[in-house]
């Protein structure tokens, strides 16, 4: 290898090094305290709808949060970061005088499973981010929404997180079955639900933010 070869391979080298380097420096720390009495934490929400440290080496079940009396009072408190602090954390669960930075694949919601709500009602709720009955929302069909290049579908939210909410790959599924494509759409336009063909109504959708595109 010539002198010209070795040095331009030592700058690759070192270029990649250098860019490694950057990539990898953290952008917070657990816990970290930027004002008296003030600590924050950073979060990740996944595409299931799990909730994780965003800082976690491993993100599956066995180390997502699963007890349900805190990720109610999580969600609870979920909201738009209106802060001017870490942007590139869309979404802020103030706790007193914590402040719990939340990213997510796509929506901070997930529709996790389909609940019957209310017996006496025959009325059906969607629940969330794996809280069972603690964290719901009521179900409308009609307002399913199958999004035309991922193919995910989505369920109108509240506006706090945004107006909309992710389905879960498996309920999403489970609730496809039921939709109905009209010659010449590539999105569904009906969904069947108990004995009725309804028209999905779709106006909802333009006043969401998706993270995913």
């Amino acid at each position: 290898m010539s002198f010209l070869q070795s040095k331009r391979f030592l700058n690759i080298i070192n270029w990649h090094f250098q860019w490694t380097s950057v990539r990898n420096v953290a952008l917070y720390v657990q816990g970290q305290s930027p004002e008296p009495k003030i600590r924050e934490y950073f979060y990740y929400i996944d595409h299931e709808g799990m909730l994780f440290l965003d800082d976690a080496k491993m993100k599956n079940f066995t180390s997502c949060f699963k007890e349900r009396k805190f990720l109610q009072f999580f969600f609870s408190r979920l909201r738009q970061n209106q802060t001017q602090r870490y942007q590139m954390f869309p979404f802020l669960s103030p706790c007193g005088r914590e402040r719990n930075y939340v990213r997510c694949d796509d929506t901070p919601i997930v529709f996790t499973e389909q609940l019957k709500k209310d017996e006496s009602k025959d009325e059906e709720s969607l629940s969330y981010a794996h809280g069972g009955p603690n964290l719901t929302v009521i179900f409308e069909p009609q307002k399913l929404y199958m999004h035309p290049a991922s193919g995910r579908v989505y369920h109108p939210a509240w506006p706090k997180v945004g107006n909309v909410g992710l389905v879960r790959s498996k309920l999403a599924i489970e609730l496809s079955q039921n939709f109905v494509f009209t010659d010449g759409n590539e999105s569904p336009t009906h969904f069947n639900w108990r004995g009725s063909k309804l028209k999905l109504e779709h106006d909802w959708i333009n006043n969401c933010q998706f993270q995913h595109k």
